[in-house]
Formats: C-alpha cells, structure tokens, sequence
C-alpha cells in the first residue's frame, strides 16, 4: 500500500515516540510528512478518507482535516495556509507577552507614584 504500512508506522501513534539523534528529524517534521503522504493516499482515485482513515486507524475526522489544509496550502480553498496560521500562533503569543510587559509597568509606575508622595 504506502510506505507507512512498510515502515510498520501509524500516523499519530508511533511518530513522536523514540529518541531523536541528531540525524533525526524532529517530531513535527516527521508528522508533517507522514501527513503529506496520507493527504496524498486519500487523492490517488479509488481511495476515500473513511477507508484510508479505516486503513490506517486514523479518526477520519482528523483525515479530513489533514485534506482540508493541505487544499488551503495549495490554494484551492478559501482559508489560513499552515504558515499563516504559524505566524498567527506566533504573533498572538507576541502580543499576549507584550500586554502582560505593558500591565507589569503600569503597575510598577504606579506603585512608585504612591511611594514618592
């Protein structure tokens, strides 16, 4: 079938566990192919998401979702490309320091207003 199942691996059950060397691909790396590859199972014809999701004992929920974004990487569907969503996640974290910096000196100015009086 693929070379998922020649590899004796199942996406999201084997992929984070074990050591990482330094010759190794880090964990989101490797989910992210094997993703790749079963988004590219489920479009060969004759496949669907409910029997490669079967096949593969993923959640065909989950199936759905890897073939939804892999369509808005590719620009075929209205949406966030993984790398806009990365940059969003990053920005919201960004902003979520920046306000509680912001909160820490408001406070410490204000504390110190009180003590010169």
């Amino acid at each position: 079938m693929t070379d998922i199942h020649h590899q004796g691996r199942r996406p999201g059950k084997d992929v984070h566990h074990g050591d990482h060397g330094k010759d190794e691909a880090p964990p989101s790396v490797v989910l992210e192919a094997v993703k790749a590859e079963v988004v590219d199972l489920v479009r060969q014809p004759g496949n669907c998401p409910t029997s490669v999701a079967r096949d593969l004992d993923l959640t065909e929920s989950a199936l759905r979702g890897w073939v939804r974004q892999a369509e808005i990487d590719v620009v075929d569907r209205d949406g966030l490309t993984s790398a806009e969503r990365e940059e969003l996640f990053r920005l919201r974290k960004e902003n979520r320091v920046l306000r509680e910096e912001r909160d820490i000196l408001k406070r410490a100015t204000a504390f110190f207003a009180r003590e010169t009086r």
